[in-house]
């Protein structure tokens, strides 16, 4: 098959570069960006830079998007600016990417290759606090920053193109994904941030008592079930929630971070007041309806995810 990769510099793209290079009939095209502000680097695809073919440029670009989703059985966008501070600081700049870059990548995929499948990664902060014990596929959206509204708003760009135009759209829902080629900054996610603290034996400030529940998933699990969805013509048209059975606080997090890298300590903050204005609090996640219907489900544990997370990250250094 051919495969686009879409933002496939960065964390989740890195990751699922290799992933479908894991199939010797995959042949993998990767068009990223590399902005400065999002923190993408093709550094993360070193090892594999001669099996991939490396396309600079963005979405925003619209002839050459419409040239090179042409061909393509599977399209998966990971671009995104994912950092919430960030997106409230420079809202435009998040709608380019997060809305409009996606409307334009769903144009050109509508004239110029309306078969492919198109898979977006999207995220479970989409819904805001959540009002249910359990949180699915039903609970209704009340985003709190401007990165998960546009999150959102892109998520029923996808479903439109599918009941409208017939479109193969699938869109998957993370939550909190860790692991090699994560981002090291606050803004980017706390779980890959904690980890790089640790890694440099650095101190892991969490905000108040840590007490918030998180799914958390790491970042194998997660571009294995992309994979998966891609084949699944059962989902295409909806949105799903793809994360781990597991809950655990920020602050057990951190704990075990700590421990399974030997490194780093931990202590306790005041909430910052930006950021205790767009915290969801505890969250509790089901991946029920994906997984009644894939049969899939997450296979590391938080301490298996870190250790593997160590492994990889030492043998980079080699």
């Amino acid at each position: 098959m051919n495969i686009l990769i879409i933002g496939g510099a960065g964390f989740l793209g890195a990751n699922l570069v290799r992933r479908c290079l894991r199939e010797p009939a995959d042949t993998v095209t990767v068009l990223d960006s590399l902005e400065p502000q999002l923190r993408a680097a093709t550094g993360n695809l070193h090892d594999v830079w001669d099996r991939i073919r490396f396309v600079r440029g963005s979405m925003a670009d619209e002839p050459l998007i419409a040239d090179i989703v042409q061909g393509q059985d599977i399209i998966f966008n990971c671009a995104a600016q994912t950092s919430h501070p960030l997106s409230l600081q420079d809202p435009l700049f998040d709608a380019e990417i997060n809305c409009l870059g996606n409307l334009k990548l769903l144009e050109a995929v509508r004239l110029m290759n309306k078969n492919a499948v198109v898979v977006y990664t999207s995220s479970s902060t989409v819904i805001g606090k959540a009002v249910e014990e359990t949180v699915d596929e039903t609970h209704g959206e009340k985003p709190l920053d401007i990165y998960s509204a546009n999150k959102g708003v892109a998520e029923k760009y996808y479903r439109i193109y599918n009941r409208v135009y017939d479109m193969k759209t699938i869109v998957l829902r993370f939550a909190n994904l860790y692991g090699p080629y994560g981002k090291g900054y606050p803004e980017f996610g706390f779980v890959n941030y904690f980890i790089s603290l640790a890694l440099n034996d650095q101190e892991i400030k969490v905000f108040g008592s840590g007490g918030q529940t998180r799914n958390v998933m790491y970042v194998e699990d997660a571009v294995d079930v992309l994979y998966l969805a891609a084949g699944e013509e059962r989902l295409i048209g909806d949105i799903f929630f793809a994360v781990h059975d597991e809950q655990h606080t920020v602050s057990d997090i951190a704990h075990e971070i700590v421990r399974v890298f030997g490194k780093g300590r931990i202590t306790a903050v005041e909430w910052p007041d930006e950021r205790k204005r767009i915290e969801v609090d505890s969250v509790r996640i089901s991946a029920a309806r994906l997984r009644q219907i894939t049969g899939w489900r997450a296979r590391y544990s938080l301490e298996e995810g870190l250790r593997k997370t160590m492994e990889i990250t030492e043998r980079k250094k080699q």
